[in-house]
């Protein structure tokens, strides 16, 4: 029994961990006393869509929260389970009034949405749903005809000329009403997990904003520039603070604007080029927003059925970061041990899955989402889609990167390489641009290339053309 006979509404938190600017738990703060939740997901193993770097991430994420609510006079209430009956027996128990929460990009989250929906029509409540994860809902933009877009270009072109919302006040007080049950904060133990080992980013509202306040000043003004060199930390690294909203979209833009209004020359170049990955994200939310098919199938359906080899040997060598190919292995070697690859590395290392390996681009797809910390459904199944040559505005077939020449055009001086892979750190860079000479090991201890790049750039073309014809 509540200690208040004040009747409450809840704020369902989801991937919006943050009290400033968040839009769901702004209107509920005017609504009266706020139940603020967050329901543990109650799985007990490793999942194909995440792993130990995320979930450890979220939990010094919830922490954080927990503490920031406690300075509005709240409490972070923990529940576990499905969602919907986890919901609704808080109704029961709060006699709440209302639910608020901010929308889910993915269908899997809209799917839970209209369960809520009809729960709280049966229960004759309100259900407040608000979209907080971008600057506009994938129906806002749209072709002239009404359907949506399956080319960037054009989306961006009309994403840039709409007139972007205003970020929110944080709250003043929330006023959770006491005496309502709550488990303890998750650990990885909660789901079974081993311990992460990744040298992950500091979770929690105040750090993200760390991380937004050093990239206005330090990062973006370069970004053109510096953005595809792996081994300096040239981009922003808010990707995983925008995946679990430890900041605002709608805060991040309005200081990027801020930074474009007084830049001029190459540092307005490069703001405006940073914006339009903005506009990236935004475009793959729209496409698994119109086309949820692209979670299990290619995209453009001229590659549907594509033939791919079974993942063996190699697929391991890939993973683990033993290819032979100094890039690719630098790259998986990154992910292994941060929970972040580069963005262009990404590029090469999925290309080289797919063009060179010839492995479906589905099995890269989930192994990134096991290990990313800034895990982004939408993103990376378009990034992989990209890369595979199959998804919406993507790489034709034909375009298949090279490792070496990548290497030699990214990383000529080993600096990035080197960083990952010890074993060559004595290794001349000018070798680690090309196939070893004479068919022998660049360094003791690492591994010759397991494929020729040539002759699976072949075999990838004839496979195209094929499966084309």
């Amino acid at each position: 029994m509540l200690h208040s006979e004040m009747l409450p509404v809840i704020h369902w938190f989801r991937r919006d961990l943050r009290i400033a600017d968040n839009s769901a738990l702004y209107h509920a703060s005017k609504a009266g006393g706020v139940i603020p939740v967050y329901i543990l997901s109650s799985w007990r193993e490793n999942h194909a869509w995440t792993g130990a770097n995320r979930q450890k991430f979220l939990c010094g994420c919830l922490e954080s929260l927990s503490k920031n609510l406690a300075t509005l006079d709240s409490k972070l209430i923990i529940r576990e389970g499905a969602a919907i009956p986890s919901l609704k027996k808080l109704i029961a128990e709060t006699r709440a009034t209302a639910v608020y929460f901010n929308r889910d990009p993915d269908p899997f989250g809209k799917q839970t949405e209209q369960e809520l929906a009809a729960l709280c029509a049966d229960l004759g409540i309100e259900c407040c749903g608000y979209d907080d994860v971008a600057l506009h809902d994938p129906t806002e933009i749209m072709t002239q005809t009404g359907n949506p877009y399956k080319v960037y270009t054009p989306y961006s072109n009309n994403w840039l000329s709409r007139p972007k919302p205003l970020p929110l006040p944080k709250p003043v007080s929330i006023n959770t009403p006491r005496g309502i049950s709550s488990l303890k904060l998750p650990t990885l133990s909660h789901w079974k997990l081993p311990e992460s080992i990744a040298e992950l980013p500091e979770p929690g509202e105040r750090a993200a904003r760390e991380r937004m306040r050093h990239a206005i000043s330090h990062i973006i003004g370069h970004y053109s520039e510096k953005r595809d060199i792996p081994s300096l930390e040239a981009t922003s690294r808010l990707s995983q603070d925008l995946r679990f909203g430890l900041i605002s979209i709608r805060t991040l833009y309005a200081k990027v604007a801020t930074a474009l209004s007084s830049a001029n020359g190459r540092s307005r170049t490069s703001i405006e080029i940073y914006i339009k990955e903005l506009a990236w994200r935004e475009f793959y939310f729209a496409i698994v927003h119109h086309f949820p098919h692209v979670l299990e199938h290619e995209f453009n359906q001229d590659w549907k059925g594509l033939p791919w080899d079974e993942p063996g040997e190699n697929f391991e060598k890939w993973k683990s970061g033993h290819t032979g190919f100094p890039i690719v292995d630098a790259g998986m070697r990154q992910l292994l041990q941060t929970g972040f690859m580069h963005n262009r590395v990404r590029m090469i290392t999925a290309m080289f899955l797919t063009k060179d390996l010839h492995i479906d681009w589905k099995l890269g797809e989930s192994h990134f989402m096991q290990y990313l910390t800034d895990g982004e459904i939408a993103s990376n199944n378009g990034g992989w889609q990209w890369s595979a040559g199959t998804g919406a505005d993507a790489a034709p077939y034909f375009r298949i990167q090279n490792p070496w020449s990548q290497t030699a055009k990214h990383d000529p001086t080993g600096v990035y390489i080197k960083r990952w892979i010890p074993e060559l750190k004595s290794v001349d860079p000018k070798k680690l641009q090309a196939p070893p000479e004479n068919n022998l090991p660049l360094a003791k201890g690492y591994p010759l290339p397991c494929v020729d790049h040539k002759t699976e750039r072949e075999r990838t073309l004839a496979i195209f053309k094929k499966h084309r014809a």
